[in-house]
C-alpha cells in the first residue's frame, strides 16, 4: 500500500468528485473490500493531495449534512496517468521475477 495511496485517491476521484466517505468506498467496493483503510489515513492523504495541487476541495450541503467533496484537477489527471504508467512498468518488472522460470540468465 505505501507509496500507491495517492495513486489508488485519484483514480476513485477520476469519475467525478465524491465526498470522504465515498472514496472509501470505491476504494473498498474496487478491491473487493481488501482496501477497507480508515478515515484516519484517507483524509489526511485527501489533503496531502490538495495542497500539492492535484485536487480541489468544495464543502457541500447534502440531506442537511455538511460535507468536502473532492474532485481531480488538471494537475491530478496529469498525477494519474504517471502513477499508472509507473504501476504498469513496477508490476511487470516483477510479475517477470516472481514468473515460474522467467528470468533471464545471468552472466
Amino acid at each position: 500500500m505505501k507509496g500507491h495511496l495517492d495513486g489508488m485517491l485519484l483514480a476513485a476521484l477520476e469519475d467525478g468528485p465524491r465526498h470522504g466517505y465515498a472514496v472509501m468506498e470505491v476504494l473498498r467496493a474496487g478491491s473487493g473490500g481488501r482496501f477497507d483503510l480508515p478515515t484516519g489515513t484517507i483524509y489526511p492523504a485527501l489533503r496531502r493531495l490538495e495542497r500539492a495541487g492535484h485536487v480541489r476541495a468544495r464543502w457541500s450541503e447534502e440531506g442537511g449534512r455538511r460535507r468536502r467533496v473532492y474532485e481531480l484537477t488538471a494537475s491530478g489527471r496529469r498525477a494519474l496517468s504517471d502513477e499508472r504508467h509507473a504501476w504498469q512498468e513496477f508490476s511487470a518488472a516483477v510479475t517477470t521475477l516472481l514468473g515460474p522460470h522467467r528470468r533471464p540468465a545471468t552472466p
